[in-house]
């Protein structure tokens, strides 16, 4: 006559085996409370699926906020210091979640004779060996890159649209040609500096100063050569370039109706600050 052996009850762990303890432990699908309590009410169990609880607060979480995500951008988060992935071109300060590069700056908007022009230079600056790029957008600068935090911006525009309120519309020129170097002489720039107009920059620069020492950021130069950057290299070739920049010139003062001038219509000023551009009109 068989017998039947009685079946073993798996579960509640045992206290007074550890090896019996740990084998029902894996056997069960829930940690029994005493052991929760053994490991703090953490389960350390590395292939226990996630109680339903946890799955429906998961599930339950809201999105962030657009204020929030607009503050912190994929492209910005994603920028890299590799050189090669910009042309070359090396940041002139580390990257840093939150820190904004922020410029001001007069647009310039080439006339159709321009670019032919602009060609023609370059033709002649590259055959000293160095590859040049045309800047992507044409401008006059009135104020060195700064770093702004993020909370800063709109308070910063502010400031800069109250001290330009009684700044005038007007024209400036620019045909002289010029080599200028960037301060960690990383790039060389191919410029055309202004020839007439110097007043009515000045008095800009001023303005747009008192908002760089009112957040206690770097001034703009103290004599600056205002100029339009057409072009840039990487390196320091101010040297090298020295000797093209005569005949260069002489392209400029030869053009077909007389000595070329940039004119720049002064009716508005810009403030780029990351990705985002504010504007600023002048006064009639």
């Amino acid at each position: 006559m068989s017998q039947t052996r009685p079946r073993m009850l798996v579960d509640y762990s045992s206290s007074s085996s550890d090896e019996d303890s740990e084998a029902a432990t894996h056997r069960n699908k829930k940690w029994s409370p005493r052991c929760l309590e053994q490991n703090g009410g953490i389960n350390v169990s590395p292939a226990r699926k996630k109680p339903k609880i946890e799955e429906q607060l998961s599930k339950a979480r809201l999105p962030l906020p657009g204020i929030l995500l607009d503050m912190f951008p994929e492209d910005v988060s994603s920028q890299t210091e590799d050189s090669s992935l910009h042309g070359g071109r090396v940041r002139s300060f580390k990257h840093e979640r939150g820190n904004w590069a922020t410029y001001v700056y007069l647009p310039y908007h080439p006339e159709e004779e321009f670019g032919e022009l602009l060609e023609e230079l370059l033709s002649l600056a590259g055959a000293h060996g160095a590859v040049w790029t045309p800047q992507e957008e044409l401008h006059l600068s009135l104020s060195q890159t700064v770093v702004l935090r993020h909370h800063w911006i709109q308070p910063f525009n502010r400031s800069l649209r109250a001290g330009l309120v009684h700044c005038k519309r007007f024209v400036c020129s620019a045909g002289r040609l010029r080599l200028y170097c960037n301060d960690e002489r990383t790039r060389t720039f191919l410029g055309m500096e202004v020839c007439a107009g110097h007043a009515p920059l000045l008095d800009l620069v001023q303005a747009v100063d008192r908002t760089m020492k009112e957040f206690r950021l770097e001034t703009f130069y103290k004599e600056p050569s205002f100029h339009v950057s057409l072009a840039w290299c990487v390196g320091d070739l101010t040297v090298q370039m020295g000797e093209c920049l005569q005949g260069m010139q002489r392209v400029v003062d030869d053009h077909e109706e007389g000595p070329f001038l940039l004119r720049l219509d002064c009716v508005e000023l810009r403030c780029r600050t990351g990705n985002k551009t504010f504007r600023f009109p002048l006064e009639p």
